[in-house]
């Protein structure tokens, strides 16, 4: 899914968000304007509308939108746009006044001249505009008023010379809206690209292709239509048909109500093929016509559900909209429904699909089935084999429910609830366990009964409730079954590791016991491994499990997956990989884990899954793409009512240095995971706060936070790195005490394990608590090594830390490329802590830097360049536009947009950046300069990757180039 800075989660609207853009621009500079969004219901327009206002920061606002109700109650819509600034209605004219304010009902009087009142609005408009450029939005435009629309549209053609703009928002299929005559952007659907990623995104699990290029054709690119379906039906509904568990949002029902209507007046055989249709969702045509046989229905009821507009039977069938398909199945009566089920069941090839041939004899089976039963288990296996764990969940679901024996259909149930948990449906897994709970379970069962809700408390709840009830389970299982038994300890570890310092019973520690007690497996697992590795590493320390796990890990990497290993041990060899400092594992462990998440559905692991891999991209430098990756999980954990601590958005925020959103966040977290008893989020909590406040200077703070976060080094990840930000923090405070014992804990792990990352950390750390030659050799091995990871902040936060000791050293002709390609590096990651600390470092080597500013992306125009040559020579904002043909407040503006770009304040500052000669346009470093210059201006180890991985979204356009001015006779490399 493409992604754009500007225009976060809007799809497929690149044209629609530049036309909007530039009618803001147009209005600031003093050019009034109106546009009319036409499109059909749930295209999108109130997207757009949102979006642009959004892009209108600094820009006064004024909304209205039509409602159905209010149609006939004159001047509503007018009054909900002009209500925040009625208290300028003294300004206006009397007759105005009088006629406005009676409109409004704010005075008595009789119905006032519409003429009057038009001019009124105009007024006041102005009179707002006047302060900064206003935006009127104007959405559902078709449900005003008379009176307001009359109005309005009397404004709207006098908009010449007002910083204002007017946008409006009709039906396409309105005829009574008017607004005619004023410029039109037609909102088309989405191109198939982009409505086959909308759905995607929408659908929580596997879907069928052919399911999924039927919706795609039915929708014909709307939006509403691809998200508002997955809403209201399951995967497994989805893929197989039916949905009678489920409930349509009231948007679906209001629209699925007015399908009905269209529906009654068919005859029962045309109806009845609708719903035969509606049954089968693949909507392959020859199939439909072979169960239409076989229930009788005949030509004539075909041509007349054609003619109805509601189905097209060609090459394959097509609901007029998805919504008319869910209409039409959930009205239907259970024996009715039964009863096609059953055509469609019998008209199926067994050979060639047998998984939706089960499934449709289900749906037709009126009570206990031990045969369908059976069929439908392996239709579960196919699909859990295939990573559809929402098909197979919905077929042991199913199968338990039809399965007459009650021994085995406990068994069904416990099979059922295991698969429900990794989809992410607790409930319907709680629910399945009740019903295995009062069949006949033997010891094993029992077990497995108790494991599964020790599960579902884990995975909805990673606090410190499911460990006191995992380690007993696994105890249990060791002479039942041995091999469950030891993914119990696993699953019991990982509990133990989420619970972390904030355990109130047993942690990590006991289960290590545990495991090196308990029986060995002849054959061991690759996750057998890892918890035998993980076991030493917290009973007998680091260095003694780091040979023990670097092997495990690469197996993990290199061997195939099993989904079960993916579900329950990748996240773990993950994890083992941050805490090895072996970058390239991590990025593949995690990403083969969020790609097993996805892809199957395991809506439970694809929370953490999300998270992770953004903190992957944290250390990488590509920001963007972690952003894309914790919004995706906010939205998950939504879905899934899962508490997972927001890590990767804590840490995402604390690498940007945005102290604003960071701080609010990091004390809610804190305080949700205490009480909860996740102590691995605190401590990746803090650990985002020591970065955060290390980049921005506030050591102090950063020591307190490190402190936290490295109080149990031994856990996974955070702890270790967060060791290297007490050592710096506590240089910087002069509390060597506590860098020095900080770095002599990490080097003890950073020397286990041996990685370039791990020592590259070390060496730069060492480096601060050294002087002279020592300090400087360190500082140089740190780039060295961490020039060979992808660990791209580190790396520039040792090349930063390299240019503050030659600048403090007094080497600041050196200091200034050191930190110049730091400035760079942050700036184009959109680390912007680190990147003021590097430009307030080359401001004291005498090197003058701009700041950063949400502006600066962007290069001077023409226009812009000659305003800004003008003022230097001293001409006044009138006289600049005297010569220009522009008027003063057009000249003040551009003037603005200069001072903003470079950074800069007053005349004498920007005649300081911008002295005689010929200004050219502010250039993107590496683009305008040639490969030679680049290369010379930006050292290779110090860039960003060349592009981010395909596989991840927000992929494309991430990276963000650095601005310089440059003007006649300077280097592309030299400051502005």
């Amino acid at each position: 899914m493409s992604r754009t800075r500007a225009w976060p989660g809007l799809l497929g609207r690149r044209s629609e968000c530049d036309t909007l853009s530039g009618l803001v621009a147009a209005a600031r500079a003093g050019r009034g304007q109106v546009l009319v969004l036409r499109g059909e219901a749930g295209i999108g327009k109130t997207a757009l509308l949102d979006v642009l206002l959004e892009r209108a920061a600094g820009c006064r606002v004024a909304r209205a939108a039509g409602v159905e109700s209010e149609t006939e109650l004159a001047f509503a819509g007018l009054h909900q746009l002009c209500s925040a600034h009625l208290d300028r209605l003294d300004t206006l004219p009397g007759p105005q006044q009088e006629a406005l304010g009676t409109a409004f009902g704010l005075r008595p009087g009789s119905t006032p001249d519409r003429f009057l009142v038009g001019l009124a609005v105009l007024g006041l408009l102005s009179e707002v505009a006047d302060e900064g450029p206003l935006l009127c939005v104007v959405d559902d435009a078709q449900w005003l008023d008379r009176a307001s629309a009359q109005a309005l549209e009397f404004v709207a053609r006098r908009l010449v010379h007002e910083r204002v703009a007017m946008v409006f928002a009709v039906r396409a299929s309105d005829e009574e809206s008017g607004l005619s005559g004023f410029p039109e952007l037609v909102v088309q659907g989405l191109s198939a690209r982009d409505a086959a990623a909308l759905l995607e995104s929408s659908v929580t699990g596997v879907l069928d292709p052919r399911v999924r290029d039927r919706i795609l054709a039915e929708s014909h690119g709307n939006p509403l239509a691809l998200r508002e379906l997955p809403r209201g039906l399951s995967a497994a509904d989805l893929s197989f048909g039916g949905g009678t568990g489920h409930r349509a949002t009231p948007l679906g029902q209001r629209l699925e109500q007015g399908f009905l209507r269209q529906v009654a007046p068919l005859r029962p055989q045309a109806r009845r093929l609708l719903l035969t249709a509606a049954a089968d969702p693949v909507g392959d045509v020859q199939l439909l016509e072979r169960a239409a046989g076989r229930l009788g229905i005949g030509a004539a009821a075909v041509a007349e559900a054609e003619a109805s507009g509601l189905i097209e039977l060609r090459d394959r069938v097509r609901f007029r909209h998805p919504l008319v398909r869910s209409a039409v199945y959930r009205s239907a009566v259970p024996a009715e429904r039964r009863e096609v089920h059953r055509a469609l069941c019998d008209v199926t090839d067994p050979e060639v699909d047998p998984d939706r041939r089960a499934w449709h004899r289900s749906r037709a089976a009126v009570g206990p089935d031990e045969d369908t039963a059976a069929d439908l288990e392996q239709s579960a296996g196919r699909a859990f084999a295939h990573g559809g764990l929402a098909a197979a969940a919905a077929f042991l679901e199913q199968a338990a429910a039809l399965t007459p024996d009650p021994a085995r259909r406990a068994g069904r149930c416990l099979d059922a609830a295991q698969v429900k948990v990794h989809a992410g449906a607790f409930d319907d897994a709680s629910a399945l366990l009740t019903t295995a709970g009062e069949g006949p379970l033997g010891d094993a069962g029992r077990a497995r009964l108790d494991l599964l809700r020790a599960e579902i408390a884990f995975a909805a709840n990673r606090g410190d409730e499911a460990l006191p009830l995992l380690l007993p389970v696994a105890r249990r299982l060791e002479p039942l079954d041995a091999r469950l038994s030891r993914d119990t300890y696993l699953d019991a570890l990982s509990a133990a590791l989420s619970a972390g310092r904030l355990a109130a019973g047993p942690g990590a520690r006991q289960v290590a016991e545990a495991v090196r007690q308990a029986p060995t497996p002849a054959v061991p697992r690759k996750g057998d491994a890892l918890l035998a590795g993980l076991a030493v590493l917290f009973t007998d320390g680091y260095a003694a499990a780091a040979p023990l796990l670097h092997p495990v890990v690469r197996a993990f990497v290199t061997e195939e997956l099993t989904l079960d290993e993916a579900l329950r041990s990748a996240w773990l060899a993950a994890a083992s990989a941050a805490s090895l400092w072996d970058d390239a594992s991590w990025d593949v462990l995690t990403r083969r884990h969020l790609e097993v998440a996805r892809d199957s559905g395991a809506l439970s692991a694809l929370p953490l899954a999300l998270h992770t891999r953004a903190v992957v991209h944290l250390f990488t430098g590509d920001l963007a793409t972690a952003a894309c990756l914790v919004e995706e999980a906010r939205s998950v954990a939504e879905a899934t009512r899962s508490s997972v601590a927001p890590c990767g958005e804590v840490g995402l925020l604390a690498v940007r240095g945005d102290a604003a959103q960071a701080e609010p966040l990091i004390e809610s977290c804190l305080e949700d995971v205490t009480a909860r008893g996740e102590g691995a989020g605190a401590t990746m909590v803090q650990w985002a706060r020591a970065v955060l406040c290390n980049g921005l200077g506030r050591y102090g703070d950063a020591l307190r936070a490190a402190r936290e976060a490295a109080a149990s080094p031994l856990e996974l990840g955070p702890p270790k790195w967060a060791l290297a930000e007490l050592v710096e923090a506590g240089v910087r405070t002069r509390d060597t005490g506590s860098a020095a014992a900080a770095l002599e804990e990490l080097s003890t792990m950073t020397r286990a394990s041996g990685t370039e990352w791990a020592l590259g950390t070390e060496a730069g750390r060492r480096a601060l608590l050294s002087e002279g030659r020592a300090a400087e050799e360190l500082h140089l091995e740190a780039l060295d090594r961490l020039g060979r990871t992808t660990v791209r902040v580190e790396l520039a936060r040792a090349r930063l830390r390299y240019g503050e000791w030659l600048r403090r050293e007094g080497r600041r002709i050196d200091a200034r490329v050191q930190l110049r390609v730091a400035h760079e590096t942050f700036t184009a990651m959109g680390a912007d802590a680190f990147a003021e600390r590097a430009r307030h470092e080359l401001l004291a080597t005498g090197e003058v830097v701009r700041k950063r500013t949400a502006e600066t992306t962007g290069e001077l125009t023409a226009q812009e360049a000659h305003i800004a040559r003008l003022a230097t020579r001293g001409l006044t904002n009138r006289e600049i536009g005297a010569e220009l043909y522009l008027s003063p407040r057009t000249v003040e503006w551009h003037l603005r947009k200069v001072f903003t770009k470079l950074g800069v304040s007053t005349r004498r500052e920007l005649r300081r950046s911008l002295p005689d000669g010929v200004v050219t346009a502010i250039r993107p470093v590496g683009r305008s300069a040639s490969p030679a210059r680049r290369r010379a201006a930006v050292p290779h180890s110090a860039g960003m990757p060349a592009h981010a991985p395909a596989d991840d979204p927000g992929a494309r356009g991430s990276n963000r180039s650095t601005h310089r001015v440059r003007q006649d006779g300077g280097s592309p490399g030299s400051p502005g």
